[in-house]
């Protein structure tokens, strides 16, 4: 069974969540609280030195990190992971583009607006950039799902699920999705897939963090 170490509100942990269970694959969800710092204590160092979460432990004391490559690791072998060469290679060009594009302006936003306490106040300087950069990414989405279903294969793939993770989330951190209507028929489609779980649901077991917490804020982890 896997283990994995993620924060619940976090878009990067909740992609893994989410694609687990939509293969329905059990896990041991253990909860880390990058804001008090949990990331950052030498025996979650000690797992994975960048001190980011989502983090699945796939043996007995063998990790990965980074949420797309999680996201990889866990779908091969089903139709989330396209077998064919161009599908697989279009679905690898969504997550970059999710990650160069989409994480660092809504991911952005959304941690600092909404996780992080008095946030907004902090990066205030960084407001206009991330709605500037946020909506261009949106813009390439709406065109490309105005005519496909999804981003990738004609079917929903762990492109979809990287995509999801922070865009379904846009509107809370200042974002407009009114004009973007082929992005909200996409969400309301991923929301309709059996086993769809949202953000705030929890496995049946989620364990508390094997360490106690660091003294270090975590704001470096991905959230």
């Amino acid at each position: 069974m896997y283990k994995l170490y993620s924060m619940q509100r976090s878009g990067n942990s909740y992609k893994v969540r989410l694609a687990l269970s939509l293969l329905n694959a059990p896990y041991k969800a253990i909860e880390v609280d990058i804001l008090r710092g949990e990331s950052r204590t030498p025996e979650f160092l000690a797992r994975n030195p960048s001190g980011q979460v989502p983090l699945l432990e796939v043996a007995d004391g063998r990790y990965l990190a980074e949420s797309n490559a999680i996201l990889w690791y866990v779908a091969i072998g089903t139709s989330l992971a396209p077998e064919d060469r161009i599908d697989r290679a279009q679905a690898l060009q969504w997550m970059f583009f999710e990650q160069h594009a989409l994480e660092p302006s809504v991911g952005a936003a959304y941690f600092w607006l909404v996780l992080v306490r008095g946030g907004r106040d902090l990066q205030t300087h960084s407001l206009e950039d991330w709605m500037e950069r946020g909506y261009a990414a949106l813009r390439v989405m709406e065109n490309h799902l105005k005519t496909h279903d999804y981003f990738a294969a004609g079917h929903l793939t762990v492109a979809d699920i990287a995509m999801y993770g922070y865009t379904h989330v846009a509107n809370q951190c200042d974002f407009d999705l009114s004009g973007y209507p082929s992005v909200r028929a996409w969400l309301k489609r991923i929301e309709q897939e059996p086993r769809f779980v949202s953000m705030a649901w929890k496995p049946a077991e989620v364990a508390a963090p094997e360490t106690a917490p660091g003294t270090e804020t975590g704001l470096r982890a991905e959230a």
